[in-house]
């Protein structure tokens, strides 16, 4: 008896579960644009060396970065989230009300650039800053603090064939600032990237058999945009917002895929705004 009241609860959920699916409520529109990060902090595994860098500030590049404002305008976002932590949303509160007041000049990131940009543009009372470092396990963190174990790590990464995949640590040098967000926007090219964090320092072992580069991995690239993710969760909006995402574009190999298939968002592509850019 017991037995044939587990099936037939088991059944009872199962058939719930498949019901509730075709049930899903209005989703929130939400566009990932993804871009390199104009200011170079190389801050990221890929880096771009002094000659290839570029001031955003100058032509031809302002006059791209003003189409594409105005492009991704067209979208309408009524909400927009960029790549910095919570803790400074203070300060940059009163920085993007300066900027609408035309009390502050803006500097060469992206969060200025695009996001404060359109922010003003569309007249939005505030831009929404939703990125996280991650957490770490315990045996990370002791690498992290134990000079020699440390050393060990970076020369396996540093050392460890990328190359042999046809990736480098190095950026080159961007010549049109349309053309190089439309690539990295393009899911053929967001699947690659996400290709290479199965590779080194994935398969890093300190002792053969471990884990140390799974759970290296899980701290700083899963679980971070699972926390970029909740952050983007406690935004209060509603399925008639529609909220622009502008990250760096090697995000966009996990939070396109939560945003995809998550109940509570329909992923928009950047690419034709990026397409109608290319003709302002």
């Amino acid at each position: 008896m017991r037995v044939l009241l587990i099936l037939l609860c088991s059944l009872f959920i199962s058939n719930s579960t498949f019901g509730q699916s075709k049930d899903i409520p209005p989703q929130t529109k939400i566009m990932t644009l993804g871009v390199f990060h104009f200011a170079y902090p190389n801050l990221d595994a890929v880096k771009a060396v002094d000659k290839d860098k570029i001031s955003v500030l100058e032509e031809p590049y302002q006059s791209e970065i003003i189409a594409i404002s105005r492009a991704i305008s067209d979208f309408n976002p009524t909400i927009i989230a960029v790549e910095w932590t919570p803790d400074n949303q203070p300060v940059i509160d009163s920085l993007y009300l300066q900027y609408k007041a035309d009390r502050f000049a803006l500097g060469k990131n992206e969060i200025h650039q695009l996001g404060f940009r359109i922010g003003k543009h569309l007249n939005l009372d505030k831009i929404y800053y939703v990125d996280d470092w991650g957490r770490h396990y315990e045996n990370i963190d002791a690498i992290f603090n134990d000079s020699v174990r440390l050393s060990k790590f970076e020369d396996y990464y540093l050392h460890s064939g990328d190359t042999i995949y046809g990736l480098s640590d190095f950026a080159g040098k961007v010549n049109s600032i349309i053309d190089e967000l439309y690539e990295r926007n393009r899911p053929e090219y967001i699947k690659e990237r996400l290709a290479v964090y199965l590779l080194h320092p994935f398969k890093y072992e300190e002792q053969p058999g471990d884990f140390t580069g799974v759970d290296f991995e899980s701290g700083r690239w899963y679980n971070r945009n699972l926390r970029i993710l909740r952050n983007i969760q406690r935004i209060q909006y509603n399925s008639e917002d529609r909220i622009l995402f502008i990250i760096g574009s090697e995000h966009l190999n996990l939070l396109n895929l939560f945003f995809d298939t998550s109940r509570e968002f329909e992923l928009i592509s950047p690419l034709p705004y990026l397409e109608e850019a290319r003709l302002k």
